[in-house]
């Protein structure tokens, strides 16, 4: 059996629903299910059981697993609840860890492309670039905490499971990720304006050298996110904190014109000023460095932006079930 914690949520579900596609069945998933949405991201898929996190290490008590994969969070990057957030972020984690460690059981996490904070300091995601990294947010700060910790313990060649992997995801998009609210991606937040044929709005650049709509990101599609993951199950001897991105910057406009076109109609887009508390702090860039997953054998095409963007649109936003 595997378990997924946070299986009820984005990269959660997909996870599921991809272990599903290869056959997997026996999987508990651990999740708050406290909204319709998230309710609707397990409805097409199999699995043995609910385990709430209040019950988690009393169900783990004496069993064996296959592997756990850890991709529960607090993931809202306006969180300001610093107890909560680092219970949830770090101290859940960290029990996981040495459960894993004690029972020989393979840890596969999620960390974030936001502990690379304003990305001033580059986005290596090699063990020396680490502790130079300057979060912004909460949320950053405690994935980097747990990575710093993880780091460490290798570092002093403390034990360790037999396989640990850390993910900094990048910008995830896909199916699955209406419940997430502000934290949505920009495409799924903007696709009823764009279907119902209004203008879709985006930031103006409040700096010279970048048009706008020109501020990029490196734009992951969820299905390849997952397929990194269940390749490191494939490959038990690979362990390591990986970037997972595609490599590729893309800007917004691309992404928005990418939908429009998916919707086969002509780009609609309204730039309005950028928010003042955004201002001066606002991400232009983030690029995944993908060398070091790739020396580790990872060798799968990432699906380019365009073509992410058709088959969300196509298969998912514009159908009445948008559910993966």
């Amino acid at each position: 059996m595997i378990l997924v914690t946070g299986g009820a949520g984005f990269i959660g579900s997909n996870l599921v629903a991809s272990l599903n596609e290869r056959g997997v069945t026996e999987i508990a998933v651990n999740d708050h299910l406290g909204s319709v949405e998230k309710e609707r991201n397990l409805k097409h898929r199999r699995y043995s059981g609910i385990v709430s996190t209040e019950e988690l290490f009393r169900w783990l008590d004496g069993r064996k697993l296959e592997a756990i994969l850890h991709m529960g969070a607090i993931s809202s990057t306006t969180a300001t609840d610093e107890k909560a957030v680092m219970a949830a972020n770090f101290e859940l984690p960290m029990r996981l860890l040495d459960w894993c460690t004690a029972t020989r059981t393979p840890f596969i996490y999620a960390s974030s492309a936001a502990t690379y904070g304003d990305g001033s300091q580059g986005f290596n995601d090699t063990p020396d670039a680490l502790a130079r990294l300057q979060p912004l947010n909460l949320y950053g700060r405690s994935k980097q905490r747990f990575d710093l910790a993880v780091a460490e313990r290798v570092r002093n060649r403390v034990p360790m499971p037999p396989q640990w992997a850390g993910l900094k995801f990048f910008n995830v998009f896909g199916p699955n990720e209406y419940h997430k609210e502000d934290m949505r991606s920009v495409l799924c937040k903007v696709f009823p304006d764009a279907k119902a044929g209004r203008p879709v709005q985006l930031f103006k650049s409040d700096r010279a050298d970048i048009p706008d709509g020109g501020q990029k990101r490196d734009f992951i599609y969820v299905l390849d996110a997952a397929a990194v993951v269940l390749w490191l199950l494939d490959h038990p001897r690979v362990s390591g904190i990986y970037n997972v991105g595609t490599g590729e910057a893309r800007s917004f406009r691309d992404m928005i014109g990418a939908l429009f076109k998916a919707l086969k109609r002509e780009p609609q887009i309204h730039y309005i000023d950028m928010p003042a508390q955004l201002s001066g702090r606002y991400q232009y860039l983030t690029q995944a460095r993908m060398e070091r997953l790739r020396a580790a054998g990872y060798d799968a095409p990432f699906t380019p932006l365009e073509a992410a963007v058709e088959d969300y649109v196509t298969r998912f936003l514009d159908r009445p079930d948008p559910y993966r």
